[in-house]
């Protein structure tokens, strides 16, 4: 559902819900759809972590 937006639009989505979770309470619906945005933002962030990650090598002591 959120695949195809930025990375800033995806913080700017999740960023919209918090301001107007402190402003009222959440639709279900809108509670679902932030839950999905912040689920698209860590799945991006891990698969990011992971790939610079993956060029670190540990030598040991010297």
């Amino acid at each position: 559902m959120f695949q195809e937006l930025a990375h800033d639009d995806l913080v700017a989505k999740i960023n919209e819900y918090t301001a107007l979770s402190r402003e009222r309470a959440l639709t279900e619906e809108e509670t679902k759809e932030r839950a999905a945005c912040r689920e698209e933002y860590l799945k991006r962030i891990r698969q990011s972590m992971r790939g610079s990650l993956s060029g670190v090598y540990y030598k040991g002591k010297k």
